[in-house]
């Protein structure tokens, strides 16, 4: 329960650590669907067949179709992906994790050297993502607006809005009928 416990509070607390290839490169943004869409047709092009729910960009499940690859191949996929993965592998170092070794080793299957100085600063520099408060902002919500202005409806200025809307309202003068030309018979 350990061991899970802390997998899940690495790689599925936060986007920095996400075994989500796609997450690294596109977000949230429509690519990111094309992407998977474009890799699920590679893996079914070479007889991989997906038998579980997860998405094409899962890391785990990438390395289980590079496993069945020929090894240039299998070298020149994760070079393709070094950046993220050498990303992933210096976070990962920088908080302590054993899980370190395992993009540490992806990284020389692939035969790439990283820059991991450059990479420290960089890393050092982001702030965290998995914590309580970075979780909130994730998910707080925006405030609903059903009209343009309906945000200065509302708070401490609302009064003062109110009023000076009052006092641009002009005031009719209506005389009662009985003064009027036409009650009086003029006609």
């Amino acid at each position: 329960m350990d061991a899970q416990e802390n997998y899940v509070g690495l790689f599925d607390r936060g986007r920095s650590l996400s075994l989500l290839l796609f997450e690294h490169v596109h977000g949230e943004s429509r690519d990111r669907g094309q992407a998977m869409v474009d890799l699920m047709a590679v893996y079914e092009k070479n007889g991989f067949v997906l038998d579980s729910r997860e998405l094409p960009d899962y890391l785990p499940l990438f390395l289980e179709y590079l496993s069945k690859r020929p090894q240039q191949e299998a070298e020149q996929w994760l070079g393709e992906v070094c950046h993220i993965l050498s990303l992933l592998e210096v976070r990962l170092s920088e908080r302590g994790s054993d899980y370190a070794v395992l993009f540490e080793t992806l990284l020389g299957i692939a035969g790439v050297s990283v820059e991991r100085e450059a990479l420290r600063e960089k890393v050092a520099a982001e702030a965290r993502d998995d914590t309580p408060e970075a979780l909130d902002r994730v998910w707080e919500e925006e405030m609903v607006r059903f009209t343009e202005g309906s945000a200065q409806d509302c708070g401490d200025n609302a009064v003062q809005q109110r009023r000076a809307q009052i006092d641009q309202v002009r005031p009719l003068h209506i005389q009662p009928m009985s003064q009027s030309p036409a009650a009086s018979g003029a006609n």
